[in-house]
Parts: structure tokens; sequence; C-alpha cells
């Protein structure tokens, strides 16, 4: 990864959060979009069938934010939030194939 960056929390109940946050100019707006992409398109591929909410005992789910703003140059500015929240199966995985957020 080379825009998102990830923060992981621990809840009580075992949920964990995987919060990625990117803000760049509009030209690199793509390309942070192709990485969401990446990480959308593992979660789909190795738990294709546990999508949902932990209180259903699915291991994963998200959430996607996109805001434009407008830059100090007036130029659009865009920032974007992937929030996953996942199980403990689905965090081992995820850090086995994208790395320890926390390295």
């Amino acid at each position: 990864m080379h825009y998102l960056t990830f923060d992981l929390s621990d809840n009580d109940e075992g949920v964990t959060t995987l919060e990625a946050l990117a803000s760049t100019p509009a030209a690199q707006h793509e390309a942070v979009m192709a990485e969401v992409q990446q990480v959308l398109d593992w979660a789909w591929r190795e738990f294709p069938h546990t999508h949902g909410a932990a209180d259903d005992g699915m291991d994963w789910d998200h959430d996607l934010q996109v805001q434009v703003e407008a830059g100090r140059d007036g130029k659009a500015w865009h920032s974007v939030t992937l929030t996953l929240t996942g199980s403990a199966r689905f965090v081992e995985a995820f850090v086995a194939a994208f790395g320890d957020p926390a390295d």
C-alpha cells in the first residue's frame, strides 16, 4: 500500500476494526481507489460468504467514505476512509496478506 494507512483497534467482543485513511490531490485519487479495490477484492475472494455484521456471526464488514474538499490552492482534495471490521481469523488473514498495521 502506497496511499492507504491502516490503524488497528480491538473491542471487548473480539471484533477488530481496521481503518484506512488517505487524503490526496485529485490526480492521485484513482490510485487510492485502486488500493481500496485491491483490499476489498481480497476480502471478497478470501471470505466470500461471511460479509456482514459481526453481531450476526459474520467475519467482516466494511464502510467506504469519500469526501471531496477544496484545498488551499483551490484544487480538489480527496479524502478516503475505508473501515473494515473483522473477526480474529479475518484480521489474521489480513495481516498475512498486507502486513501488520502496527509495524
